[in-house]
């Protein structure tokens, strides 16, 4: 996990602060860094499985920011990463719906696979990611807005 969070770290560092894949990088960074600390005092029922899970999902982002052609749907958010008219915001939600609707199905597969799992195994780790995404959400919004 430290070397995810260290790689979204030094893209922050990398990035003008309103690239719009800055502006998702800094979201994802503080949900990962949220997720890490809940995993190391015991928030996650499977701490093993969180883990594998949270750095395959996010290996899953940070190579289709640094490829040459990322997948289709990350390319919205970096063919208009520098547009003046895109608002943060929009930057986000662009970035989360290619993670999401993409990556993670991708992430839980291979997850699965690692570890020898079916997918429900990972469930409730799961869950509590959710759970960590809504408790995060009102700062969130502030950053964005």
């Amino acid at each position: 996990m430290e070397a995810v969070l260290a790689r979204m770290r030094a893209l922050d560092e990398r990035l003008p602060e309103r690239d719009g894949v800055a502006v998702f990088n800094r979201v994802y960074l503080t949900v990962t860094q949220t997720v890490h600390e809940g995993i190391a005092h015991g928030a996650f029922p499977s701490p093993r499985r969180a883990e594998a899970l949270s750095v395959r999902f996010a290996e899953r982002y940070l190579t289709a920011v640094e490829a040459d052609r990322a997948p289709a749907c990350w390319r919205p958010l970096l063919q208009y990463r520098r547009h003046p008219g895109i608002r943060p915001l929009q930057h986000a939600l662009a970035g989360i719906n290619a993670h999401i609707g993409h990556d993670l199905a991708l992430a839980v597969v291979a997850t699965c696979r690692s570890l020898g799992c079916e997918p429900a195994a990972l469930e409730a780790d799961f869950d509590r990611v959710g759970d960590t995404l809504v408790s995060l959400e009102e700062h969130i919004r502030e950053d964005l807005m």
